[in-house]
């Protein structure tokens, strides 16, 4: 056990339960049978594109049905009634990360996953749940797009919907929250993606293919330009490639990122996508094509199947190339690692904020006399307004 400074040790024989940080991972959850798929979509549709300009609400529902259509297409056809694995590599990441951050903190710890999408573990579910077991302090962590800016701001609406729904009386049951944005700067993540490239040439590609008829396809999650003003993760996804391509560059010189877009009509998506950034290396002499995801932490359908199909129908314009698809980082052991590692300063904080008092969700609560010219102030302030 590492030694807890001596103010969290006096508090924690006064309270027990303040002691305790519950995690919630975050991740899109995916359905494992089609015939929920149309559910998902329009779900995630809402969620999604409601930032979008300029998708009006009703199209969700149709668009819906429509994409699901098409991916029953992939689904069913190329790939036997697929399964995503997603669900259970993100139980595995969840676990290995409890692991992790248990040998340092034991059971004043606990990770919990939450699903965007899908029922039983959808946000409200496990705020329920972690509410039930007591704990008053929260990290927030969305896990599995690297970008993050956009697909966290979704959790934390979701986050924040089951609080308001969650919260009884004036005081609030969550004493302390804290967030883990995006690690798309953190250095042994970028250090890790390029080494893993470099690991795949070298055993698969390097006997057959020099380095500069190497092509590295680096893909992100697909961001829409226009999000209605909110920033929608392309600086951050952009800023990661960068970092990432810096380490390859030299001894790889074919390298383009490639976005996984959902291409959802009357939306503008970063570009290249993945399929063309491929086509773009093949025409500057590329003889390999290795297709890495650095934006997703998670394998889901998008780096499964989108990519599948992408290689598939590359294959059949090329067969003279060879085409390697990777994994996500998924379990591996130095991710999970790493992941607790970004966690330990937020949960110490969270331990070490015991002194600070929750918020008061009251508009009148018991303010010390020396506010009251605040407040008369406000009260004037307000008559301007009338």
């Amino acid at each position: 056990m590492v030694a807890t400074p001596q103010k969290v040790q006096q508090s924690s024989e006064a309270s027990a339960s303040q002691d305790r940080v519950a995690v919630l991972l975050m991740g899109y959850g995916e359905v494992e049978s089609y015939e929920d798929f149309a559910n998902y979509n329009e779900q995630a549709l809402n969620l999604l594109t409601a930032k979008f300009a300029p998708v009006p609400t009703w199209v969700y529902p149709p668009l819906a049905k429509l994409l699901a259509v098409f991916d029953l297409h992939e689904w069913s056809h190329q790939h036997d009634q697929f399964i995503s694995p997603h669900n259970a590599i993100f139980e595995q990441q969840r676990a290995g990360i409890e692991q992790e951050l248990q040998k340092q903190w034991g059971d004043r710890v606990k990770v919990f996953k939450a699903f965007n999408f899908c029922a039983p573990f959808l946000p409200e579910q496990v705020l329920t749940e972690i509410k039930s077991q007591g704990f008053d302090k929260l990290l927030i962590y969305p896990l599995l797009v690297v970008d993050s800016i956009f697909t966290s701001g979704i959790a934390v609406e979701q986050v924040n919907n089951a609080l308001t729904k969650l919260a009884d009386g004036p005081n609030h049951w969550l004493k302390g929250t804290r967030y883990i944005p995006s690690f798309y700067n953190e250095p042994a993540y970028i250090d890790l993606m390029a080494r893993l490239v470099e690991e795949k040439i070298q055993a698969d590609l390097a006997v057959a293919h020099l380095p500069s008829q190497t092509g590295i396809v680096l893909m992100n999650h697909g961001c829409p330009h226009k999000a209605k003003g909110f920033t929608s993760g392309i600086t951050e996804s952009q800023l990661l490639y960068d970092r990432v391509r810096e380490k390859l560059i030299h001894r790889y010189p074919l390298i383009s990122v490639g976005w996984l877009n959902h291409q959802t009509p009357l939306i503008e998506w970063t570009q290249p996508n993945a399929d063309l950034a491929a086509r773009n290396l093949m025409d500057l002499g590329a003889t390999a094509i290795v297709f890495m995801p650095i934006g997703f932490a998670t394998e889901n359908h998008e780096t499964l199947l989108d990519v599948d199909h992408i290689i598939h129908s590359l294959h059949h314009k090329r067969p003279d190339v060879t085409f390697v698809r990777m994994e996500c980082v998924n379990d591996q052991p130095e991710f999970l690692q790493m992941a607790a590692e970004w966690a330990h300063p937020q949960i110490e904080a969270l331990l070490s904020e015991q002194a600070i008092a929750a918020p008061s969700l009251a508009p009148r609560s018991q303010h010390q006399h020396h506010h009251h010219d605040d407040h008369s102030h406000s009260h004037e302030h307000g008559h301007h307004h009338h």
